[in-house]
């Protein structure tokens, strides 16, 4: 539910309006990647950290995940989970209406941008997937903090050239959420993804195409999604 209980997020329909969203368990599904890259990571290091746990700290650049679960030299394991994702890269899938309601806010003139923690490597084949025009992507390849820190979704509002009061940010983890407080930009969580929102609570979309009843941008054009 809204935190204020209103039903919709309003955006002026003159101002540079900006869609940023996260990528894994916002646009695709790619649990099935990490599944099978964590369990070739505990094979190879010969470690006894279950994928629940690596989970729960989705979101954050991955040597940020590997101090919080207590793992050192963070580099080998990283090299063998980015080569063992690209193996099973094949696995991921777009989530169920998304390339759609990108698309809706495409021809509403939102400019797009993604905030990912995954490697720009591996997050480019994902999005081509998607056929939509994104005009910044930031990943952790780029200068800045990753998540929870405010940088990266701050550097693709420069990049873009819009202010944070004109600015969206879907995600699906705690760290999103955070990240998006502290950059000063509006929330939604993505509630088919991976994650639950922590406090206050944020707006919720129940599905991708629940994001454009959420967001009050004015008319959609006809034969859009609403």
């Amino acid at each position: 539910m809204p935190p204020s209980g209103g039903t919709r997020l309003g955006f002026g329909t003159e101002a540079v309006r900006v869609l940023l969203l996260d990528l894994d368990g916002v646009l695709v599904d790619t649990r099935p990647v990490m599944e099978s890259a964590w369990r070739q990571v505990r094979e190879d290091h010969c470690l006894d950290v279950p994928f629940e746990e690596y989970e729960r700290h989705l979101g954050r650049p991955f040597a940020d995940i590997m101090e919080q679960l207590g793992l050192a030299d963070a580099e080998p394991i990283h090299q063998t989970y980015s080569k063992a994702s690209t193996d099973a890269s094949h696995l991921a899938r777009q989530f169920d209406g998304v390339a759609e309601v990108l698309h809706a806010f495409a021809a509403a003139d939102w400019r797009m941008g993604i905030v990912t923690s995954k490697p720009l490597k591996r997050a480019t084949p994902l999005l081509a997937q998607l056929g939509v025009p994104f005009a910044t992507v930031r990943t952790p390849n780029g200068v800045g903090r990753g998540k929870p820190a405010p940088d990266p979704i701050m550097l693709a509002l420069i990049d873009l050239g819009a202010d944070p009061a004109d600015a969206l940010y879907v995600g699906d983890m705690a760290v999103d959420q955070e990240a998006a407080r502290r950059a000063g930009v509006s929330y939604v969580h993505a509630g088919w993804g991976y994650g639950t929102p922590s406090s206050p609570a944020p707006f919720v979309a129940k599905s991708p195409k629940d994001l454009l009843r959420l967001v009050d941008t004015g008319p959609f054009l006809e034969g859009s999604l609403v």
